[in-house]
């Protein structure tokens, strides 16, 4: 009886959501007295798992799987727990995992709990803590059914190394026409870019850039910091950027270790989808906007002076500290 993880991948390579949640499975099987199994879907090498306490992989290789389906991936990996005897099984907070989560509970006859954002309280009554009112509150949610999936918030509980290894397995699950009803005709994604939803930075402009043609400074502070690129609702609205850069309540959730948003006023929308950021910092040349009372730290200037100052003075430390 083993904790089963999902462990999301791109391209054939893990995604950093999948070193996170194997990090969190590690502890929650040494509390339950017992190893990780790993779900991997065409994947790359089991050994990588190994390093964040993976037990075993089980492989799934099949060429239907190439693109994301949620209902044919919970089904995998339904069969895998159920294999595995698994009574808890972890996945991230991603969009695919969002998708897959419930349908994956309602397979197993599980409960599942969302934006998990520590370890267990208690394993008997098993006890979990969550973020709740778009991470404005937590709640701890009791759960009697006997399987269990959580899903972990994204940089909720950090990647932690364990000295192991993990072996492979070959799995294949039996998935039926039914689970591929759903097609993927095509995916346009940007492949040059750091993942918003991986990063650990993410740099966001609003209305107060101005224009597209200043939005360089975004790009410039990004590329400084190794961070993501963002934007408020109304700079995708009038198609300054890319709708797949809208991050807020009505857009992709940001769960990053610090967020830096320019010139964006702070709409309620717009906060309630960057709350579970660890640090937030705002630049704006307006002292009364909402960002100001959301955020950690705070600088009231015209960001056409302080962001090329700030992207001058990073560049400095990081030669001095190569």
């Amino acid at each position: 009886m083993s904790v089963l993880v999902y462990t999301e991948s791109e391209g054939g390579k893990f995604k950093k959501v999948a070193f996170e949640v194997a990090s969190y499975a590690k502890e929650v099987a040494n509390m339950l007295g017992t190893t990780v199994t790993a779900v991997s879907i065409n994947a790359g090498e089991a050994s990588e798992l190994g390093t964040y306490g993976v037990d075993k992989v089980l492989e799934v290789n099949n060429d239907k799987l190439a693109t994301f389906n949620a209902k044919a991936y919970a089904d995998a990996i339904k069969q895998a727990a159920e294999k595995e005897g698994a009574k808890v099984v972890v996945v991230s907070s991603s969009a695919d995992s969002k998708f897959l989560a419930p349908l994956l509970a309602v397979n197993l006859n599980a409960g599942y709990a969302s934006n998990v954002v520590t370890l267990p309280e208690s394993a008997s009554p098993f006890k979990v803590k969550r973020t709740a009112f778009t991470n404005k509150a937590f709640s701890i949610t009791e759960m009697s059914t006997d399987v269990k999936v959580i899903g972990l918030s994204n940089n909720a509980f950090g990647l932690k190394e364990n000295s192991g290894a993990a072996s492979a397995e070959g799995f294949d699950p039996s998935l039926s026409d039914e689970d591929f009803a759903i097609t993927v005709t095509a995916v346009d994604k940007a492949t040059d870019k750091v993942s918003i939803a991986d990063a650990d930075v993410v740099v966001s402009g609003g209305r107060g850039l101005k224009g597209p043609e200043n939005w360089h400074m975004i790009e410039d502070l990004a590329d400084v910091l190794g961070a993501a690129t963002a934007c408020s609702k109304p700079v995708s609205d009038m198609g300054w950027r890319p709708h797949g850069e809208h991050v807020g309540q009505t857009g992709k959730p940001v769960a990053s270790n610090l967020y830096i948003a320019i010139g964006v006023s702070g709409a309620i929308q717009h906060l309630a989808g960057i709350n579970a950021s660890k640090v937030k910092v705002v630049i704006n040349n307006d002292p009364e906007a909402p960002f100001f009372k959301a955020a950690d730290y705070g600088i009231v200037g015209d960001a056409f002076e302080v962001v090329p100052k700030l992207i001058e003075k990073l560049k400095e430390f990081k030669s001095n500290n190569a």
